[in-house]
């Protein structure tokens, strides 16, 4: 996977908290992505996961990428 690929190594703010016993967190940089977690560790493999999905559900495996001005 070329573009999309490459982002996957960057950094993104992710924010938590504790609620009835489970750890919820959603990424600052895309709040529509939310998940939940037993402990900490799993919260942040679940949101590693969501933001997976979010960026690659739909893209076939010989998908191109060209970056462009917004």
């Amino acid at each position: 996977m070329s573009g999309i690929g490459c982002d996957m190594d960057r950094k993104l703010t992710m924010v938590y908290w504790k609620h009835d016993g489970f750890w919820l967190g959603k990424l600052l940089e895309h709040p529509e992505i939310m998940t939940q977690g037993e402990t900490l560790k799993e919260l942040e493999e679940n949101i590693k996961d969501a933001f997976r999905l979010m960026a690659l559900d739909d893209v076939p495996e010989n998908h191109k990428t060209k970056r462009i001005a917004l």
